[in-house]
């Protein structure tokens, strides 16, 4: 599946993050790297990117690289989700999430459990102006 494909197929599966217009640069399973252009359609008051897009644009990067590695038979959901708003954002913006190969186990081996997964989110300047903690969970499926 090349990049745009991937950002069409999340964008049909979870609707918000495609209204969104987020699109994939790099996926492994280790890594999501996703980007969100500046357009007016996700712009705030004062023309850069709205607070809801940034978190957004986090979200969507840490919530795939852990569906990624989480087991068919399970279930992925966020259960944390803080962003500290820390200066104006300048056009486009890109969100980095990791997972180390430890907890890439953890999350393939845990039947239930939950993990912090870094993620940094910088504009077109290559300033952050935002910080995230995204705790995702996992739960098995209802049978």
């Amino acid at each position: 599946l090349d990049m745009a494909a991937m950002s069409f197929a999340v964008g049909k599966l979870v609707k918000f993050a495609g209204t969104s217009g987020v699109e994939f640069v790099e996926l492994t399973e280790s890594k999501v790297h996703v980007r969100i252009r500046n357009r007016k359609k996700v712009q705030n008051h004062i023309g850069s990117l709205h607070a809801a897009a940034m978190a957004l644009l986090a979200e969507t990067a840490t919530g795939i690289v852990v569906g990624m590695n989480v087991p068919d038979d399970r279930i992925p959901v966020i259960k944390t989700m803080k962003v500290d708003y820390l200066k104006r954002a300048r056009g486009d913006m890109e969100a980095v999430a990791t997972l180390t190969s430890d907890d890439i186990k953890h999350i393939r081996s845990t039947e239930k459990g939950d993990i912090t997964v870094p993620v940094q989110v910088t504009d077109e300047d290559g300033k952050e102006p935002i910080s995230c903690e995204m705790i995702w969970a996992w739960v098995p499926k209802r049978r």
